[in-house]
């Protein structure tokens, strides 16, 4: 089962300046015409893991954050879910 964060505590992490990942999942266009500052964009696709290991270096315990267009979306989830998959162990 994945976690789940609000958007508060993804504003606290940002402010905070914690060390994690913050993952744009939706297409490049969408990343390119508005993303949250900061964030990485590998946009979920058949080859998501593939191009998350090629475009983002990363320990398997680093802490790794998904988000997408709003709770109506799974993309992110859906990425996540792969993550989990691939061994990643903070997601």
């Amino acid at each position: 089962m994945l976690k789940t964060i609000t958007t508060e505590e993804v504003k606290k992490k940002l402010d905070g300046s914690e060390d994690f990942i913050l993952l744009d999942t939706l297409a490049s266009n969408s990343f390119e015409a508005r993303h949250i500052p900061g964030a990485k964009s590998v946009p979920y696709s058949t080859t998501f893991l593939e191009e998350f290991e090629k475009t983002i270096e990363v320990a398997k315990d680093k802490e790794i954050v998904t988000y997408c267009a709003s709770s109506g979306c799974q993309l992110s989830s859906m990425a996540a879910d792969v993550l989990v998959e691939a061994g990643y162990t903070n997601v």
